[in-house]
Formats: C-alpha cells, sequence, structure tokens
C-alpha cells in the first residue's frame, strides 16, 4: 500500500515565481522504477529480442549488462544509448510508429502504476507544473508520458535525419548530472523560475537532480538512495 503523502509548503526563495501561484511548484519525475514498475528501456531491449528485431542471444547479453552498470552507477550513458538507437537505425516512420505502439500495450501499460497516475492527479488537480525527467531515449517514452497524460518530457535524444533515426545520440544525456543542465535548459526555455521544485525517484544515479530541487522525494529506491535518503531525512514514500 502507498505511504500516505504528506505535501510540505516550499519556501520561496525569490521574490517573484513565473508560476501562476504559490502552491504551484514544478513537479518533476523519474520514470522507470519510479511511476513504472519496470524499467521500459531494459524492458524494451527484452521486448526486442522476443520479437525477432534483434539477434537474441547477443543483444539480450548486451542488454543486460548495461542494466547492472547502470544499477552500480557506472553507466556509460552514450554508449547505452547507441546500442538502443541501433536497433532503429535506418528504419522507415510506419514500421518505427507499430512498434512503439506495440511495445506500449504489450509490455508498459502492466507496468504503469495506479498509485502513481494517482499521484499525477493530485499534482494536476495542486496547479503544479509536471514533467517527466528520464534517462530513457524519447523513442520509448514519449508514448508512455502521452499516455499518462504528461506533456512536458526531458529524455535522452537519438539524432534522426530525414526521417530516419542514425543510431546516434544527440545532445546532452538526461542522466546523472545531465538530467540537472537539461532541467535548467528546460526552465530558461519555458521563462520558468526554478522555485519551488520536487523531484521524485527511485535511484541514487538522481542524485545530483535530488540535491538540486527544493523537496526531493525517494520512492521504492534503491539500497543506496535508501540508505543516503535516511540519513539526510528526505521522505521516503511507496507507490507499489
Amino acid at each position: 500500500m502507498p505511504k500516505e503523502i504528506i505535501y510540505k509548503k516550499i519556501h520561496i526563495r525569490h521574490n517573484e515565481s513565473a508560476f501562476d501561484r504559490e502552491s504551484s511548484v514544478l513537479t518533476l519525475f523519474d520514470l522507470d522504477n519510479t511511476l513504472l514498475a519496470g524499467d521500459s528501456d531494459h524492458a524494451f531491449g527484452d521486448y526486442l529480442a522476443a520479437q525477432g528485431w534483434v539477434d537474441a542471444v547477443e543483444h539480450t547479453a548486451r542488454n543486460d549488462a548495461f542494466y547492472a552498470d547502470y544499477c552500480r552507477g557506472e553507466l556509460d550513458i552514450r554508449a547505452y544509448s547507441e546500442f538502443v538507437l541501433g536497433s532503429l537505425k535506418g528504419r522507415d516512420t510506419l514500421t518505427l510508429s507499430r512498434l512503439q505502439q506495440d511495445y506500449l500495450n504489450e509490455v508498459i501499460r502492466p507496468m504503469i502504476l495506479p498509485a502513481g497516475q494517482k499521484l499525477l492527479a493530485e499534482h494536476r488537480a495542486r496547479g503544479d507544473r509536471i514533467v517527466i525527467v528520464t534517462a530513457t531515449n524519447r523513442f520509448i517514452t514519449g508514448p508512455i508520458a502521452h499516455a499518462m497524460g504528461v506533456d512536458d518530457l526531458l529524455a535522452t535524444e537519438g539524432e534522426i535525419i530525414d526521417g530516419r533515426y542514425t543510431g546516434r545520440m544527440v545532445g546532452i544525456p538526461c542522466y546523472r548530472e545531465g538530467k540537472v543542465l537539461r532541467v535548467e535548459a528546460w526552465l530558461k526555455s519555458q521563462g520558468l523560475d526554478r522555485h519551488p521544485s520536487r523531484f521524485y525517484s527511485d535511484s541514487h544515479n538522481d542524485l545530483p537532480l535530488l540535491e538540486w530541487v527544493d523537496e526531493p522525494v525517494v520512492v521504492d529506491a534503491d539500497e543506496r538512495l535508501t540508505q543516503y535518503a535516511a540519513e539526510r531525512g528526505w521522505m521516503q514514500i511507496s507507490l507499489r
């Protein structure tokens, strides 16, 4: 059962805020293992293997190795992103669109946590600006954010030339310190002030952004983040 979530009033550090009213909060969500009961990036590799889209043995072995690196906090995000994006290289738009929808319906929808959806609804009702901030690439996460009713998504980006993926990553990866950089750039592009802010995440890889916001909220966290959060008195909740 999810723990009761108690929202603390967050102090606004500037004289004026770009948010509509004082109670409005920039509310950031990690996606994998936070709003989802699983990792959409790793599961995508398993799905491609099961569908015969890639060599099942080789792809699964590499996918599992990258995921182990992620769990240890040692992931080479560029190498991993280009491993995933490489499976999309040169494919036509219609084929990729079908792949996205099939993956969303068959794999992702059962992962969507009802308590997470309820939490999103509560923040919408409060007038908060909701943004999903995820290391997983936009090809995978765009349809997921849309299915969850979240318009603002910051994700790792794949290069597209002439309407086709090249297999390369572009821009700042939305991972670790990169999440902070991407959020700051997004705020600037939106003409928004940073404060007040809150971030929900399960992973120690998100410590840079958790420390950046006014109110970090730890969700069904890994062991390292759980310990770190306990030492600092951060709020810890469960959406499972």
